[in-house]
């Protein structure tokens, strides 16, 4: 059995920091010891409103801390290899936000250090963790829709003014911020190898991606079609077509309704998704759960496919011409 994982050390103090903050502090279960920043006064001005006892001016201070028991690594892409790296090599598990690292080699380092070390990290590609996941899953399972012939997913929000999303030093674009997401919609119900790409993208004048559609062709058949971008306000659904059925998802990004549809949009069935803080907490607890059983990885999301989609990305960035300065 592992180390039983209580007090979360939250890296960076941004806008998804804050949502993870939030949730720990809805949990009861796990709780939010301390976060780091590049700054004292940036990492106190984040903990005092949030009842977060410890505040490090310096990543590396709070890794050192013996009381965290996990680290989530809530900075740009651009900074998740040298703070993840740092941090297995201190033994201490880490949970990084999406995308997990810039690129595929990266990935690789991490990762073999990881089993090197016999150290825990997981991405937090936090939809791939949600109950919502297994309610679909089931579904299909069931012959409910019949057999599955294509998969869409679209997550687009006009998001262009960020500076994380025009800098490529921050390996900005829409790609690894949110067509990711849609990507990993198509994963989570479809596991069979991609054998075929096609894709098309626009840019904005920085370099990176503004918006793509990207359609994939797999060994069993199914076709998917992802669409994002970071430069309008997208619908967001999802949609699962079988040859009897199909199931329509409200939001790729946080499904909070799932509805079976048959011929003429008849509706068969809907299935609520269970009550949530933020839908952080699953990610938590999956982390949790996987550390206890003694692994590295969670099942949810396996080392292997954290490494299969960045590879897939990096392959799309390569026909794009979209490079980061650590590719």
């Amino acid at each position: 059995m592992g180390k039983e994982i209580r007090r979360v050390g939250i890296i960076g103090a941004g806008h998804i920091a804050e949502k993870m903050a939030a949730t720990l502090n809805g949990m009861d279960d796990m709780s939010c010891l301390a976060v780091g920043s590049r700054s004292l006064e940036k990492a106190q001005a984040f903990a005092a409103p949030r009842g977060i006892s410890r505040a490090y001016g310096s990543y590396d201070a709070l890794l050192d801390d013996p009381d965290v028991d996990l680290v989530y690594i809530a900075t740009p892409h651009s900074h998740h290899f040298d703070i993840t790296r740092r941090a297995l090599k201190k033994g201490k598990p880490c949970l990084v936000e999406k995308s997990f690292m810039a690129n595929a080699r990266e990935t690789e380092a991490i990762l073999a250090l990881s089993r090197e070390r016999g150290v825990f990290v997981a991405e937090a590609i936090w939809t791939r963790y949600l109950p919502v996941v297994g309610i679909i899953r089931d579904i299909i399972a069931s012959g409910a829709i019949g057999q599955v012939r294509t998969i869409s997913a679209t997550l687009s929000y006009e998001i262009s003014a960020k500076e994380r999303i025009l800098r490529p030093d921050l390996c900005g674009g829409s790609l690894l911020d949110l067509g990711v997401y849609g990507i990993n919609f198509v994963r989570a119900y479809c596991d069979s190898p991609i054998v075929q790409t096609a894709s098309l993208c626009t840019k904005f004048g920085s370099g990176t991606d503004m918006s793509e559609s990207i359609s994939f062709a797999m060994a069993d058949g199914t076709v998917a079609q992802v669409l994002s971008s970071a430069a309008c306000q997208g619908d967001n659904v999802g949609v699962i077509a079988g040859t009897l059925a199909n199931i329509w998802v409200d939001d790729v990004n946080n499904p909070q309704v799932v509805r079976v549809y048959a011929k003429h949009h008849a509706l068969l069935a809907e299935y609520p998704v269970p009550e949530q803080i933020t839908g952080f907490e699953y990610q938590l607890r999956a982390c949790r759960d996987a550390i206890r059983e003694g692994r590295i990885d969670p099942p949810q999301m396996p080392h292997a496919e954290i490494l299969y989609i960045m590879q897939l990305m990096d392959g799309l960035r390569r026909d794009w011409g979209v490079r980061f300065p650590m590719d």
